[in-house]
């Protein structure tokens, strides 16, 4: 019996996906991208071997299985074709048997560059061309790649062959049983509609998204996946409630230097920013796409709690528990008070959001490293009751843990919300 799983970002994107899809995939037989386009990147390590996608499935690196871009993708066809050959040179060979893009999704132009490149820096944007080119799709004078393909160019003709209905490829695999996963870019904070506009991105990385980007039927869809960070972390400009340090002290840090001892230890000692700068630096947090460093906070769960309202998540798959080692205290948010008084429901309103402060609720931390723990039983109590208070708080099962960037890094709670 196959099934149909929907992964999504809980919160601003970056949580991981690209591992959670990567280890999905073992038993997969098509994964299925559904909106975004190559402003979004997932980091795959397989084997001590990194890769980084921005607009092709990471299903790429196994084999026997369908990769679909979906009618919701916008597609940089330059962008795209140098994907391709860079895994192709890297012996995976592209092909209408593991690649189909659909043919409604909409092109991505110069012109889209260009004017992002010109309005975009305002909220942040990664200058891609991603907002123009959704622009034109709603304004209805966009370019689809069934009309893209017909053109006399290099990137056009390499692109032809794997342009297909794949609304329909995607509804026959599912009438043959087989086992679907779809991704989203970017995560529900970002989400145009559900986000904290306007620091979002021009489309719905929610699950309403996955049937509007795919053509597959919302009751097709048999499971959601939350993907979750054990903090919290965000790039660019926007309402960032747990927010440790400022986002002017991440953008002038050196990346390349290491984490200092000393810099732990005032993290210990109770400094804000650098218990912050351990996330970015343990974390790695720097963006696949633009190499941007990364704001970092605690773990919000009045964010998580609005996230499994609005996708209806049916569980938790919690990553980077391993970079919150070496920290002895954490926090976990677990209210907002605004003009002193307790909210009862997450705004939506980002200039409310961005004057609300965290209630926090403190919980030991660990300093033993994580990254070879392979099993529930072999975490720190402390891990596992970090793990218990975010099911709590949520009211959502952590049904994965991931404890390093790895696959075999990968433990499984809840083996019935996969394939």
């Amino acid at each position: 019996m196959g099934k149909t799983i929907l992964l999504v970002g809980g919160q601003f994107g970056d949580e991981g996906k690209g591992k959670c899809i990567d280890f999905l995939t073992e038993k997969a037989d098509v994964v299925a991208r559904f909106q975004g386009g190559n402003n979004a990147g997932h980091t795959v390590i397989v084997k001590s071997e990194k890769f980084k996608f921005h607009l092709i499935p990471s299903g790429i690196l196994h084999k026997g299985t369908l990769n679909v871009i979906g009618n919701g993708v916008v597609v940089d066809p330059k962008v795209l074709v140098g994907e391709i050959e860079g895994l192709e040179k890297r012996g995976f060979k592209i092909t209408p048997n593991n690649l189909a893009i659909s043919s409604s999704a909409h092109v991505i132009l110069l012109k889209h560059i260009d004017e992002d490149l010109q309005t975009g820096q305002k909220i942040g944007t990664t200058g891609r061309g991603i907002g123009p080119a959704y622009t034109d799709k709603i304004a209805r004078k966009g370019m689809r790649m069934s009309a893209f393909v017909e053109q006399n160019s290099p990137y056009a003709q390499r692109l032809k062959p794997l342009v297909k209905e794949t609304y329909s490829v995607l509804n026959d695999a599912i009438k043959k049983k087989k086992n679907i996963l779809l991704e989203g870019a970017q995560g529900t904070m970002l989400d145009v509609d559900h986000g904290t506009y306007p620091y979002v991105t021009s489309s719905n990385p929610t699950a309403g998204g996955a049937s509007t980007g795919t053509g597959i039927g919302p009751r097709k869809i048999n499971a959601v996946l939350g993907v979750f960070k054990a903090y919290t972390t965000r790039v660019g400009s926007g309402p960032f409630p747990t927010e440790l340090g400022t986002e002017m002290q991440a953008k002038n840090e050196d990346m390349k230097k290491p984490l200092q001892p000393a810099e732990i230890q005032a993290a210990n000692e109770g400094s804000e920013y650098y218990q912050g700068k351990v996330l970015r630096k343990q974390g790695m947090e720097y963006g696949t796409t633009t190499g941007r460093p990364r704001r970092t906070g605690w773990f919000d769960a009045v964010m998580a709690n609005y996230s499994v309202i609005i996708n209806s998540m049916d569980a938790i798959a919690l990553t980077k528990l391993d970079v919150l080692s070496h920290l002895k205290k954490l926090r976990i948010a677990k209210a907002y008070r605004l003009g002193g008084k307790i909210l009862p429901n997450f705004p939506t309103d980002g200039s409310m959001l961005s004057k609300c402060v965290p209630v926090y609720e403190e919980m030991k931390g660990w300093s033993q490293p994580l990254e070879n723990v392979s099993s529930f039983s072999q975490l720190p109590s402390e891990a596992k009751a970090y793990i218990k208070r975010i099911e709590e708080l949520t009211n959502t099962p952590v049904a994965m843990v991931s404890v390093g960037p790895g696959r075999s890094q990968t433990i499984v709670l809840k083996k019935n919300f996969f394939f």
